[in-house]
Formats: structure tokens, sequence, C-alpha cells
């Protein structure tokens, strides 16, 4: 029964992280989209938050009722959303369409048409040859997969037991902080998502983590080969008297490096490349194109968490995060090479940038 829960779970999940942000990037404004599809990852490491705040006082077969909480209100909200206006208008549906629109702002808005045709056009291999179509495809694969190669998947499932490598004795707590941290970047980047741009976000989102990643490596080669990691210390007091000051700098060398890392992955590489997945791909080849973009951050996500431990084991913990500061560089560079900027863009505006028109 329970590996029937996490299946049904995890395909739920699969279809709302494929769904959500493609149906709020189409119901939005232009000047709102980043703000709206930010908020997609913003629920998420709220939800991560409150699961880490309600582990503390519930067993997990209570934790597992609560999740049916947002579920089950979704599911009845969702009964008085329209269908997007823009794939209404491409079933040639125009009456329905602009009733959606009139529910959705309070006013009919100037749509650029759909191509002609586009319902019937689908998805086939042979469409990879043109550029509005390879282009945004390998931008939104490499977006997640180098999402996932930054480690944050691994820093959060493995958050207590990094801080305990790192010598702390209250880890539940130290997850609890880093949640918090969390939460507070990802709304910034929402605020200021149409204002500052995608590219310039992502680009100081990798700077940070690179230098992050690299900081945390340098606090396991200072600590390798030194006493016992059994040896912990309290959030905020360092029990080993031999080496006061040492150990709280090198303390404090852990907790920054691995605060700076969550929040300038939240400023960044946490919400944009699901916001860009949404905005980057043809109407006409979206639902496959955002399906193989979900495919890999899960299948990126699943590798990470199962082969971290290894990693480190093979690499020693420095070189484990090292190798993922290496990986952030990569990201930089990608994203200064090959990102468009799609802030105060239509969808169509988009595409036509891809196709060279």
């Amino acid at each position: 029964m329970l590996l029937g829960g996490r299946l049904l779970t995890g395909l739920a999940c699969g279809i709302a992280s494929l769904v959500a942000p493609v149906y709020i990037s189409e119901i939005s404004y232009p000047s709102v989209r980043g703000l709206l599809g930010s908020c997609v990852q913003l629920m998420v490491v709220i939800g991560i938050l409150l699961a880490y705040l309600a582990g503390w006082v519930l067993e997990w077969r209570w934790l597992a009722v609560l999740g049916c909480v947002p579920a089950s209100f979704m599911m009845l909200l969702m009964c008085y959303m329209p269908e997007t206006p823009r794939f209404l208008l491409t079933r040639q549906r125009r009456q329905e369409a602009t009733a959606a629109m009139q529910f959705l702002w309070g006013s009919e808005q100037v749509w650029e048409e759909p191509p002609v045709g586009a319902e019937h056009q689908g998805f086939h291999l042979a469409q990879l040859r043109h550029p509005g179509i390879y282009k945004p495809f390998i931008i939104g694969i490499s977006l997640m997969a180098f999402q996932q190669l930054s480690g944050i998947n691994a820093v959060m499932f493995y958050a207590e037991t990094i801080f305990e490598e790192a010598k702390f004795k209250d880890s539940s707590l130290a997850s609890v902080i880093v949640g918090v941290i969390q939460v507070l970047f990802t709304a910034m980047a929402a605020l200021i998502m149409d204002r500052a741009g995608r590219r310039l976000l992502l680009t100081l989102s990798g700077v940070v983590m690179v230098f992050s990643t690299s900081a945390f490596g340098a606090y396991f080669k200072l600590t390798q080969g030194g006493p016992s990691n059994s040896s912990h210390v309290d959030l905020l007091t360092p029990l080993s008297l031999e080496s006061a000051s040492t150990s709280v700098g090198l303390a404090w060398l852990a907790v920054g490096s691995m605060c700076l890392f969550i929040a300038g992955f939240a400023v960044g590489w946490g919400p944009i490349p699901w916001l860009l997945m949404s905005e980057i791909f043809p109407l006409h080849v979206k639902g496959m194109a955002t399906g193989v973009c979900v495919l890999t951050n899960w299948f990126m996500a699943f590798l990470v968490t199962k082969e971290f431990s290894s990693v480190m084991e093979v690499l020693r913990p420095h070189g484990a995060f090292w190798l993922a500061s290496a990986f952030c560089i990569f990201s930089v560079l990608f994203t200064l090479s090959c990102v468009p900027e799609t802030k105060g863009k239509t969808l169509e505006q988009i595409t036509a940038h891809f196709e060279g028109r």
C-alpha cells in the first residue's frame, strides 16, 4: 500500500510539475509572467519548509494525511478555472477564449493569433531540424540538467547528514533554517523577476553557487584528516575545547557556504528553469517538449540523489562539492552564451526570436 501511494504521489507530482508552469505562463500578462511563473517554485519551497516544521510534531502517517489538504484544495479550485485562451484559439473556439479572457483579466486583451493549423501540427522528429524547435529544446533540457547537477537536491535531501559532517549537533534545526532561507530568497526572486530579467538572475545565481560550493569543499578539505566527525557542535556553540577558535571559524565557514548556496540557488537556478521551460517552446510542440524537460529534471534529480553518497566516497566530500562547483561554472557560461532574455516579451515574440523572425 505504501509503495502504491508513493507511486501515485510521484505520478501526480510529475503531472503537476509539467502542467502548472505552462498553464501559468499561458494565462499571464508578459509584464507579470515572471512573478507568477516563479510562484511555482515558491510554493514548492514553502511546502518543503512546512514539511520540516510539521515533522517536528507529527509522525509520518499524519504527515501523509496533511499532504492531502493542498491537493484537495487544488482539485476543487481548478474546477472553476478556464482553459487557457491560447489553447482555445488553436482549437478555433473563439467564444470560449473570449470568455476565458474575460474571467482571467476582466476585459478582452489583444492576442497575437496562433499560427494557422497549429492545432494539427503536433510534434514530429523531423521538426528538430528547425532552429525554432531544436534551439529551445537544447536550452530547456540543459537548464533542467544544470539545475540538478548544481547539487541542490543532494544538499536538501542530505542536509542533516551534511550538517553532521560539518559537526553541528541540532541538524534538524539547521534544515529548517535552510528552508527559511530558500523561501525568503525565492520570494525575493519572484518580486524582481520581471524587472531584473532571467539572464541576469541566472548568471548571478550561478556565480554565487560557484563560490559557495567551492567554499564548502574547502571546509571539508581543511577538516580532512582532523578529529573524527563524531564530535558534534551545537548550532551556535562549539563543543571542542582544544582548538576553539579554529573550530568556530571552520564551523561558520560551513554554515555560511551552505546558506549562501541555498540563497544563490533560490534567486535564479531554482525558479527560472521552470519559468523558461514554460516560455520558450512553440505552442504546437509545448506538450511534448515540456514533458521531455520535466523528465530530464526528475531523472537527473534521481541520479544525483542516488549517487551523491557514492561520489562523496570516491572523491571525498571536498571533491564532490568542487565537482558541483565545476558544473555551476558551466551553467554560467551556458547562460551567457545560449539563453535569451524573455522579460517583457509575449510567448509569440519569443517563438519568433528562435525562428529568426
